[in-house]
């Protein structure tokens, strides 16, 4: 069964990544195996034919890892660069109150999804809702984050004075966690816990269960040429 381990630029959709790899590999059934948004890089799964494609699913529940830059101190609309950035602002924070704060979103959580996001209720995509200035309730969804941590260590920027920083700030982290956790809200609630905004600025999937993004292939290197040799070697 031929799966490509891919390495997703920025600015597309997975969406545009499957139809590049249709045109490429000459095959109308392809899908991939959990969505990145337009602004994320990294690994995506992609199931070429139809006998890959029944299989996707074993890779969607499997847990991933993530490294990102949350900004404090700032919101967005859609939790990421794409929406519109409002400065909020907020007291200085201290070393100790992020070690803290990341402390309590790690382990097994209730996380309220974004409105922009697919997921549907009452029949209707949060992100259509979204998109027309609505916000609905949303029921929390039990996700596991099992690794949560600075890297490398942002705490060095200091004001000099004290053991504070000024906002807005970036934080560099690694994630790892369960399939269905959403980035976006985890960089929300820091900035909650933290009595400020939150939003990722960059988001990368370095992991997939245990394939990684070390074994994927750019985009722009997969060919007519060499798709199929990298397919097979990729994925068993």
């Amino acid at each position: 069964m031929p799966f490509l381990l891919i390495d997703k630029p920025t600015g597309i959709t997975s969406h545009d990544v499957v139809d590049r790899v249709r045109k490429i590999t000459g095959q109308r059934t392809v899908g991939h195996a959990g969505t990145l948004d337009p602004f994320a890089t990294g690994l995506l799964i992609i199931g070429v034919e139809r006998e890959s494609t029944k299989h996707l699913n074993t890779f969607l529940g499997m847990g991933k890892t993530y490294e990102a830059i949350i900004r404090l101190g700032e919101s967005s609309t859609t939790l990421d660069p794409e929406g519109e950035i409002v400065a909020v602002g907020g007291d200085n924070v201290s070393a100790e109150r992020i070690e803290t704060a990341i402390t309590s979103l790690t382990g097994d959580l209730l996380q309220i999804p974004p409105m922009h996001s697919a997921i549907k209720i009452g029949g209707q995509k949060l992100y259509d809702l979204a998109r027309k200035g609505i916000e609905i309730d949303r029921p929390p969804r039990p996700v596991t984050i099992s690794k949560f941590i600075t890297s490398p260590n942002p705490l060095l920027r200091k004001d000099g004075a004290s053991d504070s920083i000024a906002l807005p700030f970036d934080i560099p982290v690694i994630i790892d966690c369960s399939s269905g956790t959403y980035i976006r809200a985890i960089a929300r609630d820091l900035g909650e816990k933290l009595g400020t905004a939150g939003y990722l600025t960059q988001l990368r999937r370095t992991a997939i269960g245990p394939y990684l993004i070390a074994d994927a292939t750019p985009l722009n290197e997969i060919t007519k040429e060499n798709w199929a040799m990298l397919a097979k070697k990729r994925v068993a």
